[in-house]
């Protein structure tokens, strides 16, 4: 306990450091970090790109205020400003969406970063005075996988430990199976044993990707560098698992597997937990959750359960407040936080509201939380890039609200599987007008949520000028950033 102190001691005092070095750095006009947070596939990569491109080449932002009233003069990407992270593939995933194959990026398995300029027409007199007219604004991708390991910093392995296990159970002998059977096998306190260490890691590296399936689609998954290891593929910081250890606690005798489990997990907080959350997310400004409920709610009540603890757990490491002169330099706090439900394309927007209240329903103890602090909080049904339009189709007599798109090769609804080339107009269903019988598994089996591929615009060419549709993209930069531009 008193070497988690002292962790917690030193990782203050380096973020203080690094946060008086930028304040000093960007006096004349200051850089916002703006935290990207969400799960794997809850579409950060998207966002990130839609953002950029729409600020770049003129997008349609009628509710971004800045923007409407003509006050953003140029928009320009420039080196971001840690040489040791490398630069988001901006342009990279610009020629996925539009390129004549076109798709969603890859999934993200590696760090980045970008650095956008905004120059602009202040509207304050002091501001001019002062001649701040160009805002920076730092955006970090990673594997939202990654994002999982954040509630470990103030959680000692037997905790995590018997956390996992007991989740194991609502996934099915089918999905834990294997593990379980070598889990039923160790002995804790038996002397350590490199080969059992390995296989059992293994063992549980399989459940936890099984757990990622559709069909399961569970999040609360750490660590999350056994999903996506990055740079740690094959490193011995990755050998550890759960093991039932004794249910009073105590202290795990010496050279016992146990103590070896607990040595390699504290070591995995210590060396890649903690300057993870150090370097990325002890210094933001702002912060959007983007939240993939759909997936969830496709899964049934058991993901939709485990979705909002993962969020809630995560969103707990972070730190929220309203800000001051003095915190600004020795200890930011993000004070505006917008939590946004993704993919809202693929409802009609009549159910907008709906998924809305489930997102929120979803993060409530965080939300209110935050609010205490004094953090200001917003909710939104938000799709960065829309790939679908809306239509009403006649039958039985009765007006459909559906949705039009191309679905993705291999999607499927009933018998109907789709090739990736054909449009089709799907209703995906009605989300339950109670938020908490969403949650309860009302939904399941009465929605079908279906990917769709990118939109195909006009335009071939990005670079003329053409911008990618968007659902409230603009409201939520308009939250997110417009005070900043004032």
């Amino acid at each position: 306990m008193a070497r988690s102190r002292f962790s917690r001691m030193a990782d203050r005092g380096l973020i203080a450091l690094t946060e008086l070095a930028e304040y000093t750095g960007a006096l004349g006009n200051p850089a916002l970090r703006l935290g990207v947070t969400g799960l794997s596939r809850s579409g950060k990569t998207v966002f990130i790109t839609a953002l950029v491109h729409n600020l770049l080449h003129g997008g349609k932002l009628p509710l971004f205020d800045p923007f409407a009233e003509r006050r953003i003069t140029r928009a320009y990407l420039e080196p971001q400003p840690d040489d040791d992270v490398p630069r988001f593939s901006y342009e990279e995933h610009v020629e996925a969406l539009l390129g004549p194959d076109r798709h969603w990026p890859n999934s993200t398995r590696r760090m980045s970063q970008l650095r956008l300029t905004i120059e602009y027409q202040p509207r304050s007199v002091l501001a001019r005075k002062l001649g701040r007219n160009r805002l920076h604004i730092d955006i970090v991708d990673y594997p939202g996988e990654w994002l999982l390991d954040l509630p470990l910093m103030n959680m000692p392995y037997e905790t995590w430990s018997s956390a996992m296990i007991k989740a194991s159970h609502a996934t099915g002998a089918n999905t834990h199976g294997a593990w379980h059977e070598i889990l039923q096998q160790a002995d804790p306190l038996g002397p350590e044993n490199e080969t059992a260490a390995v296989r059992a890691s293994e063992a549980f590296k399989q459940y936890l990707l099984a757990c990622r399936e559709d069909q399961i689609a569970m999040s609360f998954l750490p660590p999350g560098r056994f999903l996506m290891p990055g740079d740690l593929e094959g490193s011995p910081l990755l050998t550890f698992s759960p093991l039932n250890t004794p249910p009073n606690g105590g202290t795990p005798p010496k050279r016992s597997q146990w103590a070896m489990m607990a040595r390699r997990y504290d070591a995995y907080v210590r060396n890649v937990v903690r300057p993870f959350y150090r370097d990325h997310f002890a210094r933001l400004d702002r912060q959007i959750v983007l939240v993939d409920a759909l997936a969830a709610l496709n899964a049934g009540a058991a993901a939709v359960t485990d979705l909002g603890r993962a969020l809630t757990d995560v969103l707990g490491s972070f730190r929220h407040g309203k800000g001051n002169p003095l915190t600004g330099i020795f200890g930011r706090r993000i004070d505006r936080i917008m939590i946004a439900a993704t993919k809202a394309d693929l409802l009609h927007h009549t159910s907008h509201d709906q998924l809305e209240a489930i997102a929120a329903l979803l993060v409530e103890q965080s939300i209110t939380r935050a609010s205490f602090q004094g953090s200001e909080v917003d909710v939104t049904a938000l799709a960065a890039i829309r790939a679908t339009r809306e239509a009403d189709i006649l039958e039985g007599g009765d007006k459909l609200p559906c949705i039009v798109g191309v679905p993705q090769a291999g999607e499927y609804l009933g018998h109907d599987r789709f090739d990736g080339l054909r449009e089709a107009a799907i209703f995906p269903g009605d989300l339950p007008e109670d938020p908490n019988a969403a949650l309860a598994g009302a939904a399941e089996g009465q929605v079908r949520f279906v990917r769709f591929r990118p939109p195909q615009l006009e335009s071939g060419r990005w670079d003329l000028g053409a911008s990618f549709p968007h659902i409230r993209l603009d409201r939520t930069l308009n939250f997110l950033l417009s005070d900043f531009l004032e």
